[in-house]
């Protein structure tokens, strides 16, 4: 199920977030210890609540049976920011749900595209679903 983000998820979704870059992105981490702290830095729970309650945001999680598995974040200018699932859920759908979900919440705010930075690990997903590199190496999609 995908809904809105709430404050008091943002301590599971930090761990859905630090577990997927962790475990998942090591074609992007080369497992380089110094190279997972910094693109974990932000990823606390404090962290994690001012993205969800910044009114420049759109948050939403995905959860199976009570348990938070997926956390996406989209900006106010359509470009996504988060795109994780946690390491169970990996190909199960989450990652398509939280991206339908921007891309729904994107075209209910009359925005017509959306952009993200994707990761090495990502790009094939993100590919084959319509995103294309534009002239400043983010993907785009019109919707």
């Amino acid at each position: 199920m995908i809904r809105a983000a709430v404050e008091s998820d943002a301590e599971a979704a930090a761990l859905v977030l630090r577990r997927s870059i962790t475990e998942l992105c090591a074609r992007d981490h080369n497992g380089d210890p110094e190279r997972i702290e910094r693109w974990l830095a932000n990823k606390t729970p404090d962290q994690l609540r001012d993205w969800i309650k910044s009114a420049t945001n759109a948050a939403f999680v995905a959860t199976r049976d009570d348990s938070l598995v997926g956390f996406g974040l989209i900006r106010d200018d359509g470009h996504i920011l988060l795109n994780y699932v946690a390491p169970d859920a990996r190909f199960t759908g989450v990652s398509k749900q939280l991206l339908a979900a921007m891309e729904d919440w994107a075209r209910s705010h009359g925005l017509t595209r959306c952009t993200l930075q994707s990761t090495a690990t990502a790009a094939r997903f993100y590919r084959a679903r319509g995103y294309r590199v534009g002239n400043d190496d983010a993907l785009r999609k019109s919707l």
